[in-house]
């Protein structure tokens, strides 16, 4: 990264939410990504989707302004990651994720995790919020089914209210972009189904916020969203041999959703005859 960050204007009008140009990592002599190209219009609803150990989470750390390249270019918002500075369009950036969770004091209360989204911290010290911003925070944990977890603490709950917690808290700041990675983890089938609702509402809304949700289940997949983002190892078929490091991971397909998620594709992903099912918007898959 050459040259100072600055901190500019954010250019509300920008077409692109994301944009990934030639994105490479390596991590200890290993390359994790490679030839990374993608392009999010603001907007859009989009679905990162890919087998576990592909890279989705480095990706979604460097989407999340948490995470830097290699090599290659990574612009968020219409800001070029490493020449921007990150604080001056963090807080329109909307995140949950499990390396954020690790980032809360495990004896915070839920509706605290929440409020502090707002000055995009993970503690309360000495800050304040007003009445407002409470009723705000109650009103996202009841729309999620969470409402009866304030006054207790982070460490005690159960891995699906605190994914629950999160996806509260990162729509507490009413993000530009708001990226979910796996956000539906830990849930039994009716917190699935009730966060699965919430956020179809959400990608159905009429508003120009970009989300994109990150899933290797098809079946958590909420209708409306119609784009996606498969990553795969490019050149290989099912899983790498014993004992070689597998190849660095790639978006192997983007575009509408209908046409991503075919038999034909995520059988040569997964290496298995799958059969890809559709029903009401909602996706699933079994061997055939």
């Amino acid at each position: 990264m050459d040259g100072p960050l600055q901190s500019s204007p954010i250019n509300m009008e920008h077409p692109t939410a994301l944009r990934l140009t030639d994105v490479g990592f390596r991590r200890q002599g290993r390359t994790i990504l490679s030839d990374v190209q993608l392009e999010i219009p603001t907007g859009q609803r989009w679905v990162l989707f890919g087998p576990n150990g592909i890279g989705k989470s480095t990706l979604v750390s460097m989407m999340a302004s948490r995470g830097y390249p290699s090599q290659g270019v990574v612009e968020i918002l219409g800001n070029r990651l490493g020449k921007v500075n990150v604080f001056s369009y963090r807080h329109r950036i909307g995140l949950s994720s499990a390396e954020l969770a690790r980032a809360i004091p495990e004896f915070e209360d839920p509706l605290d995790a929440v409020v502090t989204a707002v000055t995009a911290t993970t503690g309360r010290w000495r800050d304040t919020y007003s009445e407002e911003q409470y009723a705000l925070a109650r009103s996202l944990m009841q729309r999620f089914g969470i409402g009866y977890l304030e006054g207790k603490t982070m460490v005690r709950l159960s891995e699906g209210e605190r994914t629950r917690v999160l996806i509260c808290r990162a729509l507490m700041g009413d993000p530009d972009l708001l990226i979910l990675d796996e956000p539906t983890s830990g849930l039994d089938l009716g917190g699935r189904e009730t966060t699965i609702g919430a956020l179809r509402e959400l990608a159905q809304a009429a508003d120009q916020r970009t989300i994109v949700l990150v899933t290797h289940h098809l079946e958590e997949i909420p209708p409306g969203f119609d784009h996606i983002a498969i990553m795969g190892r490019r050149g290989e078929t099912g899983e790498s041999q014993v004992g070689a490091d597998p190849a660095a991971g790639t978006i192997v397909y983007a575009g509408p959703i209908a046409e991503g998620l075919t038999s034909e594709r995520l059988s040569q992903l997964f290496g298995m005859p799958l059969e890809v099912h559709e029903r009401d918007g909602r996706f699933s898959a079994f061997v055939r």
